[in-house]
């Protein structure tokens, strides 16, 4: 088997599986892109077997740390121990994340079910290539009565590949039903944000919901409107949803109907729509921010933190005594450290001080492994505006 050497102190040495293509001393046996390659310290010593693209930075992602090879018994074993492990955490086994990534062995391998549907994507080259094998292994443990793509996501180019949505088995209906929080809603899965629903957020609509009765709610990002319509179940006094897709607005109104709730949405960008309603004088005693990810990468790291403090200032400046903040981050290049950071840098310039009342993580169906901080990118708070002083 082809393979690579490593360099001293790479961090695969410290429990990462992720191999940075300035990490590598010497390829050995002509590696092909796509392929299971050996990967060797420079003591010739196995570290396990990875996979291989050189059109990507991260040129080799370690799955096993014995010598492996991706055939069908491999992805029949690693998805029915994803299955198994959400089975003893209690996830709903119809509605969520089955397969994420490295943190189920699989890297670039996401499996979203939606009922009798499931989702894939493979945002690695070799996984991409064995996509037939990952589709025979779903049909046999899960048995959907469809299976589709959404390989949009804009990381498949950093590792060569084009996007692509579309049915890989099965027929797929214009939209499938699910239920949240006894809440009903029709997820378009060929069309919506990415896999159809934000399922990464569902135990934090049950954690906001709460706080929401009798108060004046502003979800901004709302997408389709869970936070929102879980609100004004939960008994808000009043509930409104800014999203800047116009279809995303009709999608709101949409399931409030469904769902005989009355929550008033509108179309228009969260950054002005803040700064008009500061100039307007309003207030509410609940605002929700759960934006799209700033960055996808390093590089525009700053101005995704210029992006976030942003609309924590505005939002902060609409609070009424006493009021709420729940916020949102899902990007993992924005850590904990540094996302609180810019809320407090928020506080500071709105000349409000917040308690802490509740941390919020992304669900059990998303597993986050203590070496791969990439695993873990969905972080929350909800605070309180503590009284002036």
């Amino acid at each position: 088997m082809a393979g690579i050497i490593i360099r001293p102190r790479s961090r695969i040495l410290h429990g990462h599986e992720w191999v940075y293509f300035s990490e590598v001393l010497k390829a050995f046996g002509t590696p092909e892109d796509g392929s299971v390659i050996t990967i060797k310290d420079g003591k010739d010593r196995l570290l396990g077997s990875a996979i291989y693209n050189s059109k990507s930075q991260i040129i080799a992602r370690r799955f096993s740390r014995q010598r492996q090879d991706l055939d069908a018994d491999f992805f029949l074993r690693r998805i029915q121990q994803a299955i198994e492990y959400r089975a003893r955490r209690g996830v709903n086994p119809k509605l969520g994340r089955l397969v994420w990534s490295e943190s189920d062995g699989l890297p670039g391998v996401i499996v979203d079910r939606y009922g009798d549907c499931l989702v894939l994507q493979t945002l690695t080259l070799a996984m991409d290539l064995r996509k037939h094998l990952i589709v025979d292994a779903l049909r046999e443990l899960c048995a959907p009565k469809a299976i589709l793509e959404r390989n949009d996501a804009p990381i498949r180019r950093a590792e060569g590949m084009e996007p692509v949505v579309g049915v890989l088995w099965g027929e797929v209906p214009p939209t499938v039903p699910i239920e949240v929080l006894g809440l009903r809603f029709e997820v378009d899965l060929l069309h919506g944000q990415k896999t159809g629903f934000y399922l990464d957020q569902l135990d934090n609509y049950a954690g906001v919901a709460p706080w929401a009765v009798g108060k004046r709610v502003l979800d901004c990002f709302s997408n389709q409107g869970a936070f929102a319509l879980a609100c004004a179940k939960a008994g808000a006094a009043s509930v409104r949803a800014v999203e800047i897709s116009a279809d995303c607005v009709e999608l709101i109104r949409q399931n409030a109907e469904r769902n005989e709730l009355k929550v008033d949405a509108i179309a228009a960008n969260v950054f002005d729509y803040l700064n008009d309603q500061e100039r307007a004088g309003a207030q509410y005693d609940l605002i929700v921010l759960d934006p799209p990810s700033f960055t996808k990468s390093k590089e525009k790291l700053n101005d995704a933190l210029r992006g976030y403090k942003e609309i924590h200032l505005r939002a902060l400046k609409l609070l009424a005594p006493g009021g709420l903040l729940a916020t949102f981050s899902c990007s993992h290049h924005v850590n904990d450290e540094l996302f609180r950071e810019v809320i407090a840098d928020a506080a500071v310039d709105a000349k409000k001080t917040l308690r802490q009342l509740v941390r919020f993580g992304q669900a059990a169906d998303h597993p986050v492994i203590l070496n791969l901080p990439e695993t873990e990118y969905l972080r929350g708070y909800l605070f309180e505006l503590a009284p002036g002083r």
